[in-house]
């Protein structure tokens, strides 16, 4: 008999986690011998728990094709951790009485470090309690910081919307600067790796090219050498911009945009680093300022996502399938940079015990040795995961994004 898949996505969308998922149910759909039905959580693997399952063949497959170029999350996504089994097994057993009830033998979880420690975490017990479940996590993250993976999908279009972003940008300010604004400060997120603010810096072709100050959490924040150069670049190009991660911490490890608040995985709740950094230049030199938080548009940007991208998250949840249809259980397909003269890739694949709550940082021969921007090293990575245009249908001078129907099933168990 053939057996369910259940997929899920998890925290922080992104502009091609749907082709992710376009992947998975489109492949699936081709192995009808093989695979009865794709479920999906309704918001991550909260769906499962609460036995809130989409039945995603009541999708059409003309709407299915078209979460290749939607935006967010379509069936739901969540933050939420799961405790270890010896702090809450009754989740664990629960989780595992729902599977055995709809007849799902392939669990595909798409999303960051903590998504691929559920997805370990959840396969060590399948094994341990005898119940035959294939778990495959499927790497996501704007952040661009899981390990082994050459890069991560999500990454590449929002690098590609913050370089275009500060770009253009930079050409109002310059507009500006002799009798207005002179500097100007855009906050992209990045708790810890500074992958997202690095790539605005393929903006900058040469000297002068914006922005002119990268500011990175792999970077202890030196205000004194901070104002400095920002003084040098108002005197010299008669204005500023600066590019600041929202992970950026000061001399005495606390991030500077810190509310003091937590989210669902424990993480402190950032935000707000930009009005910071331009109150000080204000204070500190008196330049008059500008700042913007990129916030969820950075991610959401369909719109403008990189091809090279969105290719990749697709083949991804299409390797995914064909991972676990060979019998593969407890990895994660990643990405592996071919070693050519011209940008090129493989799919690969890597145990989830490796990858689970690591994290993988911005390389020092990625910064320059001031600190402030990237190196010729980083430039020839990040370049090729912009590459490529794949535009949405338009109508009415909107792009053309679906909705779906999200059909739940009938529940069969009462969930304690």
């Amino acid at each position: 008999m053939s057996k369910n898949i259940f997929y899920a996505q998890s925290g922080g969308v992104t502009a091609v986690i749907n082709a992710t998922a376009c992947g998975v149910i489109e492949t699936a759909r081709k192995h009808k011998r093989k695979v009865g039905k794709v479920y999906a959580g309704l918001n991550g693997i909260v769906g499962a728990l609460n036995e809130e399952l989409i039945d995603t063949s009541k999708e059409s497959a003309q709407a299915i094709s078209a979460l290749r170029y939607t935006p967010g999350g379509a069936f739901g996504s969540c933050r939420y951790k799961m405790k270890s089994v010896e702090e809450n097994r009754d989740e664990y057993e629960k989780l595992i009485r729902v599977f055995k009830k709809y007849n799902i033998g392939y669990f595909f979880y798409n999303g960051g470090g903590d998504s691929q420690d559920t997805a370990n975490k959840i396969a060590e017990f399948s094994k341990k309690s005898g119940y035959p479940l294939t778990c495959i996590g499927i790497p996501k993250t704007i952040d661009n910081d899981l390990p082994f993976t050459d890069s991560c999908p999500g990454f590449g279009s929002v690098a590609k919307y913050v370089a275009v972003s500060i770009r253009e940008a930079g050409f109002d300010i310059a507009s500006m600067a002799k009798t207005s604004t002179k500097v100007f400060v855009m906050e992209v997120m990045g708790r810890h790796a500074g992958w997202i603010a690095a790539a605005a810096g393929v903006a900058a072709e040469k000297a002068g090219d914006d922005p002119h100050i990268i500011l990175l959490p792999e970077v202890v924040f030196d205000e004194t050498k901070f104002l400095e150069k920002v003084k040098s670049c108002v005197e010299r190009y008669d204005y500023c911009t600066i590019v600041v991660s929202e992970g950026v911490k000061d001399t005495e490890g606390k991030f500077l945009s810190d509310s003091g608040l937590k989210d669902a995985f424990g993480h402190a709740q950032l935000g707000g680093v930009a009005p910071v950094i331009a109150n000080l230049v204000k204070n500190k030199l008196g330049y008059k300022y500008h700042w913007a938080v990129c916030d969820y548009l950075q991610r959401a940007a369909r719109h403008i996502a990189s091809k090279v991208d969105v290719d990749q998250a697709y083949a991804l949840g299409k390797a995914a399938v064909e991972y676990g249809l060979k019998g593969e259980n407890a990895i994660m397909p990643i990405i592996v940079r071919k070693k050519t003269k011209t940008y090129s890739w493989k799919i690969d694949k890597v145990k989830l015990s490796q990858v689970a709550n690591v994290e993988k940082f911005m390389p020092k021969n990625f910064i320059t040795k001031d600190g402030f921007g990237i190196t010729k090293a980083c430039r020839n990575y990040i370049l090729p995961l912009i590459q490529g245009e794949d535009y949405p249908p338009y109508k009415n001078g909107l792009p053309v994004y679906v909705k779906l129907k999200k059909s739940l099933v009938s529940k069969k168990i009462t969930i304690k």
